[in-house]
């Protein structure tokens, strides 16, 4: 099962284009990132210790947003799903009902806007290459 969810995420096609992360408010969505974010992720976007070991209840801490985590390799919607819907509605809308994630969902909680914005600051601390990288998991608009 975890082969299948990391062959699911790692597949090109099914986000949002690139163009939703362009024009963003880097600034508003550091400070979201801040607000929203850094409890879990890390301040520094370092994520949580042992990242790749589940916990004693099977769910893994969150990981990092920085350039050691995985984020740049998802495309953007299952990033926006995932912040939005949580790590178990974003899978279970792609089908996955058996992985489970420590994620809440956002939703309700900060603007669709304010989702992309944080996302774009996010992308925003990665290097150019690590940007176009991600970049190219995102279909053409």
């Amino acid at each position: 099962m975890k082969w299948m969810f990391a062959a699911f995420l790692f597949s090109a096609g099914a986000g949002a284009a690139d163009h939703e992360l362009n024009d963003r408010d880097i600034a508003a969505g550091k400070a979201l990132y801040a607000e929203q974010c850094a409890a879990c992720h890390g301040a520094k976007l370092e994520g949580q210790p042992d990242w790749r070991t589940p916990n004693a209840d099977g769910i893994l801490p969150a990981p990092p947003h920085d350039e050691t985590g995985h984020t740049w390799h998802h495309d953007n919607r299952l990033l926006f799903d995932y912040t939005k819907l949580g790590g178990q509605g974003a899978l279970a809308a792609r089908g996955i009902e058996d992985f489970a994630s420590g994620m809440p969902a956002f939703d309700g909680v900060i603007s669709d806007d304010e989702i992309w914005d944080i996302l774009a600051y996010i992308r925003s601390t990665w290097s150019a290459r690590a940007q176009e990288s991600q970049a190219s998991r995102n279909p053409a608009h």
